[in-house]
Formats: structure tokens, C-alpha cells, sequence
């Protein structure tokens, strides 16, 4: 009987190794893509939280100046973070005399708009 081996005492075959070894793998590469993906979504997410900052900011800006500025469209740097944003503003005027609208859009330089905003500038006091 010393030549037999008994079944419950065999290995893996190379086979079964070569399969688990390409589920493992598998496995691995959808976990990788998925971490990848989440971390284009906070650096998006970053992107879109600094521009609208940029945004609020600019239009605290143009309600502090006190000015009534002339309508027509402006752009210019408006950087947060790390980020190098373009603010572009349209100035119009409103139903009422004494109001203009404003539209803030923030985007990266020849990128997507991130953010855009609207609100209105009085000379009233």
C-alpha cells in the first residue's frame, strides 16, 4: 500500500491554479479601475467645488466695488487652489433701472465651464 495516494491527500492541478490564478486577476483589475474611477470623481468634484469658490467670489467683488458697472461681457483670471479658473461675466441690464444681471461662468483655460452663477448689482444703497 505505500505506492497509493490517497485522493483526499492530492493538490491542486495546474489547471485549478491557472483558474484561480485568472479570477484573482480579474478580481484584482475591476478593483483597480474602480479606484481609479473614484479618484477622477474627487479630483472633478475638486475642480467643481474651487470654480464655483472662484465664482462667489467674483461676484462678492462686484457687489463690494459698489459700482454700477456698464453692461457687456469680461474675463479674466480669477485663480483658487491649485487651479489656474478663467472667470468670464456677462452684465445685462434688468426689467428695473436700478439692477444689472450677472452671470459668472468659471472654466479652465479652453476647458468646460465648472461652474456658473447668476445675481444681480443695484445702486441702491
Amino acid at each position: 500500500m505505500g505506492g497509493l495516494v490517497n485522493r483526499s491527500e492530492r493538490g491542486f492541478t495546474l489547471i485549478e491554479v491557472l483558474i484561480a490564478l485568472a479570477i484573482v486577476g480579474v478580481a484584482l483589475g475591476a478593483c483597480i479601475r474602480a479606484v481609479g474611477l473614484g479618484a477622477d470623481g474627487v479630483r472633478a468634484m475638486q475642480e467643481r467645488s474651487l470654480a464655483l469658490w472662484a465664482g462667489q467670489n467674483r461676484l462678492a467683488e462686484l457687489r463690494l466695488q459698489r459700482t454700477f458697472p456698464d453692461p457687456g461681457e469680461r474675463s479674466q483670471p480669477c485663480p483658487q487652489g491649485p487651479l489656474a479658473l478663467v472667470c468670464e461675466e456677462r452684465i445685462q441690464n434688468s426689467g428695473n433701472t436700478h439692477f444689472r444681471q450677472v452671470r459668472v461662468r468659471v472654466h479652465l483655460a479652453d476647458g468646460p465651464v465648472l461652474a456658473e452663477l447668476h445675481g444681480l448689482l443695484s445702486i441702491l444703497p
